[in-house]
């Protein structure tokens, strides 16, 4: 029996629906969170249409699990390899070394999760931007995307891009709640962004912007187990629940969700080199 979700604007899509395939563009499930029930998460996404998961990296130490979830479902999860700005401390250059170890090991389809992060802590943040460096030479060296992480640090970044520019670099601004201008400077610059969950709350003013912005500009993404989207706010987020995220994005352009679908998986599959 097919399930049916509905959004509060009476959009029904149905579970079976064959001709629609959903990607998640970034989420962690291979984080103890998913423990107890990891490769039930996958199969229940790739029933629920969700066909590609992209997972980011965090450090040195999340590379094995992420790799044995690759392994496990190597046609629907794709990994990425980077060095998170909240993981960058006095030993960042050892992470780095075992990210650039790796890359030379196999296929990964991007440098990530990276970027900057000033929210809980700027001790560090002089070793951000050296890392932050350091993965854009290894994204242009390996013809790779950036995933970037940005938490209170725009202009940071935007600072930092201009530094080390190269019309080759490209990548996605991940889980972005930005402000219009900022938005319109990610696409402007050939970066795609990345919208999550908190497009479902209701103050979060993320809608206004998005429904300003190209479809050809969107990424969707969990970013599981956190954020996860209105109704499952506060409850552990996963890659299912990529769909109520289409269907808000769907009500925001006033199209269908096959569509909403159909461009964004596109998106990802353009950036982050996979087949559809």
């Amino acid at each position: 029996m097919p399930i049916f979700y509905k959004s509060k604007t009476s959009v029904l899509i149905s579970s079976n629906f064959v001709a629609m395939i959903l990607t998640d563009s970034h989420a962690h499930l291979y984080l103890e969170q998913f423990e107890a029930d990891r490769q039930e998460v996958v199969r229940n996404a790739i029933k629920h249409d969700v066909r590609h998961i992209l997972l980011p990296n965090i450090d040195k130490d999340s590379i094995g699990p992420m790799m044995d979830l690759v392994d496990l479902f190597p046609q629907n999860c794709y990994p990425m390899i980077g060095l998170h700005p909240t993981s960058v401390g006095q030993d960042y250059k050892l992470h780095l070394e075992a990210v650039k170890e790796w890359l030379g090991k196999g296929k990964f389809h991007a440098i990530g999760e990276m970027g900057i992060d000033l929210h809980w802590d700027k001790t560090f943040f002089a070793e951000q931007q050296e890392a932050f460096r350091a993965q854009v030479k290894m994204a242009l060296e390996y013809d790779l995307p950036l995933v970037i992480h940005s938490r209170n640090s725009f202009a940071e970044i935007f600072q930092l891009l201009k530094e080390v520019y190269h019309p080759e670099l490209k990548g996605v601004f991940h889980c972005f709640t930005g402000n219009l201008e900022q938005a319109e400077y990610i696409i402007d610059m050939g970066f795609l962004l990345g919208i999550g969950g908190v497009l479902t709350y209701k103050n979060s003013g993320l809608a206004e912007v998005v429904g300003k912005i190209p479809l050809t500009g969107l990424l969707l993404e969990t970013d599981a187990p956190f954020l996860a989207p209105v109704p499952f706010r506060g409850k552990r987020n996963e890659s299912a629940y990529i769909r109520e995220i289409a269907i808000k994005l769907a009500e925001i352009k006033g199209i269908t969700v096959e569509e909403v679908a159909d461009i964004t998986t596109k998106n990802a599959a353009n950036m982050f080199k996979f087949k559809i």
